[in-house]
């Protein structure tokens, strides 16, 4: 893939898994979704798992998956560093 279409991506997952998680603004959303991408790819990888659905969508929806993961993990952290 190019660069347009992995920026095309991460803007969709980082955006959609904001929606679901709580944003970080449109540049964090889209940061987000591209290593959403390749944490999905690598999760969905260890697990023997593939996406529902081919092509571009499975991309989209893969990187979405990992977005949600990295949102969760960033609040669990940022969360624990407020409390101190």
């Amino acid at each position: 893939m190019d660069l347009l279409t992995w920026l095309i991506v991460g803007l969709i997952a980082g955006v959609l898994a904001s929606l679901v998680m709580g944003g970080v603004g449109l540049i964090g959303d889209i940061v987000v979704g591209i290593v959403g991408a390749f944490v999905g790819g690598w999760l969905f990888a260890q697990l023997g798992v593939t996406t529902p659905f081919g092509g571009l969508a499975g991309t989209i929806f893969t990187a979405f998956v990992g977005a949600v993961i990295l949102l969760f993990l960033l609040r669990l952290v940022t969360r624990g560093r407020r409390r101190l």
